[in-house]
């Protein structure tokens, strides 16, 4: 007995037009929720050098030529090589944040197992 083809569900245009405003307002929302929160931008660590001389700053010969052709002097750049971002994170946070994309992607998954199987049978059961 012949199966009848997968139909998928057909959404009108005025409901793709709310799920791609709502879809692009929840970006716009992820993207600046942490600016919002205070929780982007890491930390800064300032080095303080004794020496601030080209070399007093950790600057191979090379750094040296290019700050110079940049128009920087050691005492104009140090504040920017002091400047060190912290790149340090939570392993625990790290650990919460796989488990959560995990989660959402067997969520995905296991409630759209009908539709693959619909659709994989369609295709493939006759030959």
């Amino acid at each position: 007995m012949a199966k009848t083809p997968y139909q998928p569900p057909e959404q009108s245009a005025l409901g793709q037009i709310v799920d791609s405003i709502v879809l692009l307002a929840l970006v716009v929302a992820s993207l600046f929720a942490p600016i919002a929160l205070g929780l982007a931008g890491g930390g800064k660590t300032d080095i303080d050098f004794a020496d601030k001389s080209w070399t007093g700053m950790g600057q191979s010969s090379l750094a040296q030529a290019l700050w110079e052709k940049l128009g920087y002097t050691a005492e104009t750049a140090a504040p920017i090589i002091a400047s060190r971002f912290d790149y340090s994170f939570s392993l625990p946070a790290f650990l919460l944040t796989a488990a959560i994309i995990v989660i959402y992607f067997g969520f995905l998954i296991y409630y759209s197992d009908k539709e693959y199987r619909d659709v994989i049978a369609e295709r493939f059961d006759d030959k």
